[in-house]
């Protein structure tokens, strides 16, 4: 079966984030001071093909384990489904 994933990783909410830190600071120039706390990470879409979709969730939790994400540093969260 062929599965899709959608992966977010983050840094991890005890870390400062100089790039999300400096996007709250423009938010605030561009007259949008309502908007704080910007966080940024990365998104990423991986295909694959699993025989079910909890071999598709454990394969990704590996990929994200393994070299997706980098556990000091960052957490991560991803979601699974099924494609035709």
């Amino acid at each position: 079966m062929k599965f899709k994933a959608e992966i977010d990783v983050m840094p991890l909410d005890a870390l400062l984030d100089p790039q999300g830190k400096a996007v709250t600071s423009s938010m605030s120039n561009l007259g949008l001071s309502a908007i704080s706390n910007v966080r940024i990470g990365k998104h990423m879409t991986v295909w694959l093909d699993a025989e079910s979709e909890l071999a598709a969730k454990e394969m990704v939790d590996q990929a994200c384990q393994k070299l997706l994400c980098n556990a000091i540093m960052e957490q991560y969260r991803f979601s699974v489904e099924q494609v035709a």
